[in-house]
Parts: C-alpha cells; sequence; structure tokens
C-alpha cells in the first residue's frame, strides 16, 4: 500500500478514514451517555405517545465501563532498581493534570475502543504538555508492521454561539513535525508548525481489546480489529432489549395499570374533545375509555381489571443476569439483593472475574502510558531514546481489588512480621505499597521513622553495641576481640 507523502496528503487521507468510522464511535458514545434512540418500538405507537412518554433507558452500557474503569487509578511509574516512583516523571503527571485526564482516557478506550495521549512542547515551561484526546476528535494511521503510528490528525469543530464564531482547527502529527491549520476558504491553511525531530509520532493509542487480525468485514461495516473493541459491544443488544421493555412495561402503565372502562355498541367516532373535535381511536383509548361499535341500540358500559406488570420486570431480571454473566460484574451491581447480606467471602468470589478483567486492563493500559512517558523524556532529554532504562519502565496502579481495611491490613502485618531471628517476608515499604499508600506518603512515612529512631535513646544504644560487635577487632584501636579479654571475676566476700 502506498502512504501519502506530504503533510497536505495526510491530511485528506485520515480525515476520510476518520469519517468513515465517526457513525459508529458517535453511536458507542450515545450508548454510553445513554441518549440511543429506541429500538423494537412500533412507530405509530411511538409517534402517538412521544409528547406523553419518554424513553426509559437502563444505564448497563455506561455501568459495564464505568465498573471497570473505577478500578483503574495509576499510582505512578518506577524505573528498574528504584525503590519508589520517579519523582520527575509525576511531576509531569502532576502537571498536565493526569490525575483527572487519565479516568476520562480510559473511559474513552472501554467505551470507543481507544483512546490517546499526545504529547508536545509547552510555551514558556520545559516540562512537555501532555493531553488525552477523544477518538471523536482525533485518529492515528497504525503501521500493521510494528504497530507504531504513522501519523495522526485531530479536528476540532468549535460551533457557533453567542460569544464566538464558529471554528474548525486541525492539528497534524507526524514524525519529526507538528502542523496546525485553520479552516478557510473551504480548505485546511497552515498556520504553525513545530519542527521537533523526534523521529517518532507523539502520539498514543490506548486501544482496549486489540486482536491480530487487521479487520473484520459484517453486512454494514468493517472492522479494524487492531484499533480496538469496545466492552459494550456484547451488551448493546441486551440494553436495547431492555429498554424497549422497561418503555412498554411504562406505556402498559400508562393504558392498563388503571382499571378500563369500556362502551358497548358505541363507536369511536362519537368521542369529542372540549373543542368538538373528533377523537381518534388511539385518543379515546388513551383517555381510558375502550368503544366497541355493534348492531345494537343500546349502550352498556363494561370494565376491565388491571393488568399484572410483573412479566416485565421478570423479562428484565433475566437479561440482567445476562448482562452480569457477560460483563463478569457482581450480582449487587444490578440491584440484586437479599434479606442476608453477603458475606466477605462471597462479595470475593462474586467479583473475582471484575478483579481479573480490570487488572488485564493495567496490563493493557498500562503498556501504553510507559510509551507516555517515554515520550516525555524523549522531550526533556533527546538522548533518552536508546535508555534501556525507560524500556523497562513499570506503570504503578493501585490495587484493583477491593479488600476492606482490616483485611488488607492483617495480611500486611502477617507478611511483614517475622519471628525473631527471621527476615519478614517483604519489607517493610513493601508492606505500605500494599496497603495503598503512595509513594508520597511512604516517604514521609520513612522520614517520620527515621526521627523516630534518632530520637530513642534505647534504639541509638543498640545501634551502636551492634556497631561494636561488627567492627570491634581489637587491631585499629578499637575494642578487644571477646576471645582475648580476661574474664571479669567479682570481689569475693569480704575483701
Amino acid at each position: 500500500m502506498t502512504y501519502p507523502t506530504t503533510p497536505d496528503e495526510w491530511v485528506l487521507y485520515l480525515q476520510r478514514l476518520h469519517d468513515t468510522e465517526l457513525p459508529s464511535l458517535e453511536g458507542l458514545d450515545a450508548y454510553y451517555e445513554g441518549e440511543q434512540p429506541l429500538t423494537y418500538m412500533n412507530p405509530e405507537i411511538l409517534a402517538e405517545v412521544q409528547d406523553r412518554l419518554k424513553a426509559v433507558i437502563i444505564g448497563w452500557p455506561q455501568l459495564v465501563v464505568d465498573a471497570i474503569e473505577e478500578r483503574l487509578d495509576i499510582t505512578g511509574f518506577r524505573l528498574p532498581g528504584a525503590t519508589g516512583a520517579d519523582e520527575d516523571l509525576w511531576k509531569v503527571w502532576q502537571y498536565n493534570d493526569l490525575d483527572e485526564q487519565a479516568p476520562q482516557a480510559h473511559v474513552d478506550a472501554l467505551a470507543l475502543s481507544r483512546s490517546y495521549v499526545t504529547v508536545g512542547s509547552r510555551e514558556g515551561s520545559d516540562i512537555p504538555l501532555v493531553t488525552a484526546e477523544s477518538p471523536l476528535e482525533l485518529f492515528a494511521a497504525i503501521d500493521p508492521r510494528d504497530r507504531s503510528v504513522r501519523a495522526a490528525l485531530r479536528r476540532v469543530n468549535q460551533p457557533e454561539d453567542l460569544a464566538r464564531v464558529a471554528e474548525r482547527t486541525a492539528t497534524l502529527y507526524l514524525p519529526d513535525e507538528t502542523i496546525w491549520y485553520d479552516w478557510s476558504g473551504g480548505a485546511w491553511k497552515e498556520v504553525d508548525r513545530d519542527e521537533h525531530k523526534l523521529g517518532e509520532v507523539p502520539v498514543t493509542p490506548i486501544v482496549n481489546r486489540p486482536r491480530l487480525r487487521q479487520a473484520r468485514k459484517t453486512r454494514t461495516n468493517a472492522y479494524q480489529l487492531r484499533y480496538g473493541r469496545s466492552e459494550l459491544a456484547s451488551v448493546l443488544p441486551l440494553s436495547d432489549a431492555a429498554n424497549k421493555l422497561a418503555t412498554d412495561m411504562m406505556v402498559a402503565a400508562e393504558f392498563v395499570a388503571i382499571p378500563q372502562r369500556g362502551f358497548l355498541n358505541v363507536g369511536p367516532d362519537k368521542f369529542r374533545d372540549g373543542n368538538g373535535n373528533q377523537l381518534s381511536p388511539t385518543q379515546v383509548l388513551m383517555g381510558q375509555l375502550l368503544a366497541i361499535p355493534g348492531k345494537g341500540t343500546d349502550a352498556k358500559t363494561f370494565e376491565f381489571s388491571t393488568a399484572d406488570l410483573n412479566k416485565f420486570i421478570q423479562a428484565i431480571n433475566a437479561l440482567a443476569h445476562v448482562v452480569a454473566a457477560m460483563a463478569g460484574l457482581p450480582p449487587q451491581y444490578l440491584g440484586y439483593a437479599s434479606d442476608q447480606p453477603a458475606s466477605a467471602d462471597a462479595i470475593r468470589s462474586a467479583e473475582s472475574r471484575l478483579i481479573k478483567r480490570a487488572e488485564r486492563k493495567q496490563v493493557a493500559f498500562g503498556g501504553s502510558w510507559e510509551r507516555v512517558m517515554r515520550l516525555v523524556r524523549r522531550f526533556q532529554d533527546p538522548s533518552s531514546k536508546d535508555d534501556p532504562a525507560l524500556h523497562r519502565m513499570e506503570t504503578m496502579w493501585r490495587n484493583a481489588a477491593t479488600p476492606t481495611i482490616a483485611q488488607a491490613a492483617d495480611r500486611a502485618i502477617k507478611l511483614y512480621a517475622a519471628p525473631a531471628g527471621q527476615m519478614p517476608i517483604v519489607p517493610l515499604r513493601q508492606t505500605r505499597e500494599d496497603l495503598g499508600y503512595t509513594d508520597v506518603q511512604i516517604s514521609r512515612m520513612e522520614e517520620e521513622d527515621e526521627k523516630a529512631r534518632q530520637q530513642d535513646p534505647v534504639a541509638a544504644l543498640g545501634r551502636a553495641l551492634d556497631m561494636n560487635s561488627t567492627n570491634g577487632t581489637g587491631d585499629d584501636g578499637g575494642a578487644e576481640p571477646a576471645g582475648d579479654r580476661a574474664p571479669q571475676t567479682a570481689p569475693a566476700e569480704g575483701d
């Protein structure tokens, strides 16, 4: 395949690819936000009730995504040989407010199959600019040979409002330069350029569930499997069915939850509103009246009993069970509860699949964030490209499980405590990391520990005795070896 060779060609090429998949991405975004259209509803019924009833949307898609994202918290980046998180990288992380941006990037990656993180120069500062970007605005072309980014294009459309006119801007990311464009005169016009000479595109995709295959075609679309797959893909049909049932339940509540009265031998054309206008059969029905024309002349009234809506609830609950099984969600996440509260062991067992799914995401997303931090170092120090330590960087995550504080403390104490004369299984610093303390908190604890040791005279005496017993050889003016000292005897009584 022949790829574009000039920036203008890259803009047109990436724009065309992005426009092709935007409808599917916007559809997934609508499902996550709970704004998807109602399916399976009869158009005639929808036209009659749309001004009286709103579609009942059950937010299962958002629940599936948020349940995983809530367990994806980054606490730092550790280089090989270091005991804690790298302070310089964490400074960049905090300076760019990535504590707030990273969860947004994870949500888009889980819901829309991927998100992006860009790195660039910051005006007036030596700290690189790092931003998380939505796949609704940015598209990156992936090289099928080494999975690297060939080029990326970000387009932003600012709609017109009372404060400003409509604006369209674009940013083209290439291996050695970044170019900014404005839309003017029906075409993109270059307005600025940064020649960073990195030799690689400063854009990193965070891809959810990528596949080894390049693409898969369906009857309606072609999916780029290497660009990821949404976590919502398997639950969307179930969500549509549940929304339909919930809306049908509301329609049934509107028509038959209240006893319905009827007239026999009276046609619907006999009913009129307060202005004398004839009512349609549906309007008559929605007024809790059922008109049945007949051959007789005498009008008769009758009444139907109310309908049982529990069948709708049972059907929705059955779909909820399937969603829980496919998404690995515990039953309590979908509102199931019993009279007897679940035990701690039962809760941990129910969360086992969800925890494992979150840990898988930590591994996949962690690799992307490590590539971002390597780009940060490249902007800070161009000579760091061949630093092998950066390629062994480790992303530090908070524990994806949800143990109670007492359980975590009990486990940590058992691993750290050891019988006299034996070394603990894990050192104190690792114990504090397992308890969920940040690297800053652990460093502050270690400073307080050192102050306490310096202020404790008994501990100081013990350290001095240990030093004397270790260094006392008798050859350099120190204490005599224990084997060469004469035994001290107590004086005899009466001396």
